[in-house]
């Protein structure tokens, strides 16, 4: 059952435009337009090398290796690649910039609420 679980993802192809709020339980891969936001909070998202999205991003995992214009909310980690352009303020606990990504925005490293509940129960 996890073998089947880890392929279990949505696509949203290169012809293919939303406009609106985008939500769901599975990955996302966006090689697309997507205008609004879109709420992952348990799973990731994936903004291929063709996707250009204007939107907030609540996800668990947020990988960009296209265009992106909004803010990220990302629970445990941001990545950009070399391909990456984005624009907006990333929330996150580990973030990753490839050389050459472009990014615009302020970057607000969180830890996890644990580690912060550990550490001060140990000073």
């Amino acid at each position: 059952m996890d073998a089947s679980k880890t392929a279990e993802f949505a696509h949203i192809g290169k012809s293919v435009m939303v406009k609106g709020e985008l939500s769901g339980s599975e990955d996302l891969y966006i090689d697309g337009q997507v205008e609004g936001t879109i709420e992952l909070k348990g799973n990731n998202l994936t903004i291929g090398p063709h996707g250009q999205v204007k939107a907030n991003i609540n996800a668990k995992e947020v990988i960009i290796q296209g265009r992106l214009e909004g803010n990220i909310q990302a629970s445990q980690r941001t990545e950009l690649t070399k391909s990456a352009v984005a624009v907006g303020d990333i929330v996150t606990q580990r973030v990753s910039i490839e050389e050459g990504a472009s990014f615009k925005g302020k970057i607000d490293i969180q830890r996890e609420a644990k580690s912060e509940a550990q550490a001060a129960s140990k000073s």
